[in-house]
């Protein structure tokens, strides 16, 4: 399959380019600077200049790409939905998946918040054959903007921060496992039309995240004191880092059991409030299998 792919130069991008050459897709990335075209091509994409600021010549720059699905990795925050739908429909690219956030329905008003609400309504209505994935937190690699900023800040304090009491339930995702989701989603026309939020395989306390990241950071457990010097602290947590990236620490499973996932039946992902939601990995069967 033939995909054009916004937000190919970000930190999904790289594993959803990746995981698509290897699956033995085309793609091509929609790049606005010259230091994105380096970074696309490198991922194994072919560079489509084109910005999402100029909807006006973004009609064309769609209408060039000749592909079969849009694959928008894109923040829907920044009110460019309706130019990307709108390109979308003047290409005649009527399948698109858009990856957007679980942050638009927890309590506490997120950045952005209505108007990623805002873009959920006009691509549901938008005529397309579209998808939204909602990932939780992404984690996996150096320069994530969850984990990676955690166990930077934490070589610099002499006690981990322990929010509230330390009990609010997160479920990260890795992000290997997010462009799965996305690929698989483009891949199977019965994903249409639906709304998935994307979560990891299992919820797990804030105390918890920090015990699991304090020894490699050589921080003392949030129960108990003790430390160790900064220098050191600092090479751990760059260990712990890289050893995200691959698959390990943090309870990564990045898989869940074939079996799990046909006899699964839909959960409400964690600390997420209100009706039960569909989720990647425990509700439409088969979805995460490769």
């Amino acid at each position: 399959m033939r995909l054009l792919v916004t937000g190919g130069s970000g930190f999904l991008g790289e594993y959803v380019l990746t995981e698509a050459a290897r699956r033995g897709h085309e793609t091509v990335a929609l790049a606005r600077s010259a230091a994105a075209v380096v970074t696309v091509t490198r991922r194994g994409a072919q560079s489509l200049i084109g910005d999402l600021d100029d909807p006006a010549r973004l009609l064309a720059v769609f209408g060039t790409a000749d592909c079969e699905a849009l694959v928008n990795l894109a923040s829907l925050g920044f009110g460019h939905a309706p130019a990307i739908v709108a390109a979308a429909r003047a290409a005649a690219i009527d399948r698109a998946v858009f990856v957007s956030t679980t942050a638009v329905q927890t309590t506490p008003p997120a950045h952005s918040k209505r108007i990623r609400l805002d873009a959920g309504g006009q691509i549901r209505d938008s005529g397309l054959k579209w998808t939204i994935l909602r990932p939780t937190i992404i984690y996996g690699a150096p320069g994530d903007r969850n984990l990676s900023r955690l166990l930077a800040l934490l070589p610099r304090l002499p006690v981990p921060p322990v929010p509230g009491s330390g009990r609010h339930l997160q479920q990260p995702v890795h992000v290997a496992d997010v462009a799965d989701a996305v690929l698989n989603a483009v891949e199977r026309p019965a994903a249409a039309g639906h709304c998935y939020d994307v979560a990891g395989p299992e919820p797990f306390s804030f105390t918890e995240l920090l015990r699991s990241c304090a020894p490699e950071a050589r921080q003392p457990d949030p129960a108990g004191p003790g430390a160790a010097g900064p220098s050191r602290r600092r090479r751990a947590a760059t260990r712990y880092s890289a050893a995200a990236g691959r698959g390990q620490g943090l309870r990564h499973q990045r898989r869940h059991p074939r079996s799990r996932l046909r006899n699964a039946r839909i959960q409400r992902v964690a600390s997420l409030p209100g009706e039960r939601r569909n989720t990647l990995f425990n509700s439409y069967e088969g979805l995460m299998e490769g």
